[in-house]
């Protein structure tokens, strides 16, 4: 993982990385508050990255037209109220909440006033975001990625490419908002595929090591990650984890398997983080949250890495690598 400051300067846009003489001709120009309860990583350089060029289909460049204000919680949920707090503070022209659905109800609890898009994988209805995707209300829109809503998918998935493995594990962030119902749709999904689930719960980095003991030692054969802004920070440990077992894992996003998982299926997380830089864009140039409705995602996709199938002794089966988005070899 890169140290804070490095993964600072490499977001570009963060006041703490500008010079004096730069900060001071960027005070007129309007600044967007950005809060989220992950650690901040390489992905989330990606989906910065995305944002920002959202920002500039509608006609805004960080650094020039706008800033942007960087705020983590580092996975302490807790902290995401007074994060919220200093953003308002701040004064900023809209806040960009992503990593769950936390930091949108964190936000929204700090201001009724400022607008607020979101980013998350859980259903912003359920979790009291917003009242209707069609027509939000309050001050409040943005971009559903459904993720969360997708784990009997990928116990499925993980089910056609380890057949045999009659008992699976399911890690979850107890923490995460949609935690609960994860964890029902997971077992509802074993009993119809015939499998004996295990679930296990991890928010801290000891608590995925702990979590990894206890798989092996009651007989799990595969492990799906939960969808959850925590668990994905951790992809490089889960992945050495993995690999030390030999043991297949399916993870949400698609940076897990080009950085050596196994399997992937979900949103195509950049492209939603595209879509709230054009909200957020809009909104900065007078549209008001209201008229917004939220975002659905249009595009799923199914990752394997072919490499390391191999190294587990794996046959990835033919239909599965037809019907692949992309196939890691």
């Amino acid at each position: 993982m890169i140290r804070r400051r490095e993964f600072i300067t490499l977001l570009g846009g963060a006041v703490a990385a500008w010079p004096l003489a730069a900060r001071a001709q960027q005070t007129a120009i309007p600044l967007i508050g950005f809060l989220s309860s992950a650690l901040p990583d390489t992905t989330w350089i990606g989906f910065m990255g995305a944002f920002r060029q959202g920002l500039g289909e509608v006609g805004f460049v960080d650094g020039q037209s706008v800033s942007i204000e960087y705020r983590w919680a580092e996975g302490q949920y807790g902290r995401l109220p007074s994060l919220a707090a200093d953003l308002v503070n701040r004064q900023v022209a809209v806040i960009l909440a992503a990593g769950g659905s936390d930091p949108a109800r964190a936000a929204k609890a700090a201001t009724t006033s400022i607008p607020i898009v979101f980013v998350s994988a859980s259903d912003p209805v359920q979790t009291g975001i917003v009242a209707s995707l069609n027509r939000p209300d309050g001050n409040v829109t943005g971009v559903s990625l459904v993720g969360a809503a997708l784990e009997a998918k990928r116990l499925e998935l993980l089910h056609e490419l380890v057949p045999k493995a009659s008992t699976i594990a399911m890690l979850i962030n107890p923490n995460y908002a949609g935690a609960r119902f994860q964890s029902q749709e997971v077992q509802e999904a074993a009993i119809h595929l015939g499998i004996k689930p295990i679930m296990l719960e991890a928010s801290t980095e000891s608590g995925v090591d702990a979590a990894f003991t206890a798989l092996v030692q009651q007989g799990a054969r595969a492990l799906l990650v939960a969808q959850d802004p925590f668990l994905n920070s951790r992809r490089e440990q889960l992945i050495a984890l993995a690999a030390r077992h030999a043991l297949p894992v399916i993870y949400s996003l698609r940076e897990a398997v080009a950085a050596g998982g196994l399997i992937s299926y979900g949103t195509h997380f950049a492209d939603g983080f595209r879509q709230a830089g054009i909200y957020a864009g809009k909104v900065l140039k007078g549209a008001k949250p209201v008229d917004l409705p939220v975002m659905q995602p249009t595009r799923f996709e199914l990752i394997i890495n072919l490499r390391t199938a191999k190294s587990l002794g794996l046959e990835v089966p033919l239909i599965m690598q037809m019907t692949a988005d992309e196939v890691i070899e």
